[in-house]
């Protein structure tokens, strides 16, 4: 199941979450990576995987379903962040350059 977290608080990730496990699903996803969040003043925020929701989601479903996170993951050591937080998967368009 794919939720776009930079729109929802903590606690409907967490709903979001126990109803991806109670439905059968296999992964929760951070994100598609293309939902647009701005400020106020009409800045870009951002919009994909954070440590934060990763941690929430890992916390919620345990290791009972897979964590994806995806959307904003450049580089390594972005990558390492989510791995530590309890991503499973990495869903990155930059995968080269987070290898390499």
């Amino acid at each position: 199941m794919i939720l776009e977290t930079c729109y929802l608080t903590d606690e409907e990730i967490v709903k979001c979450c126990q109803a991806a496990e109670k439905a059968g699903a296999d992964f929760v996803k951070t994100s598609t990576g293309f939902a647009i969040l701005k400020d106020q003043d009409g800045k870009l925020l951002p919009n994909g995987a954070t440590v934060h929701a990763v941690e929430l989601m890992r916390k919620t479903v345990g290791d009972r379903l897979g964590v994806k996170a995806s959307g904003g993951v450049h580089n390594w050591e972005e990558a390492c962040a989510m791995v530590k937080a309890g991503a499973s998967r990495i869903g990155a368009s930059a995968g080269v350059q987070i290898v390499s």
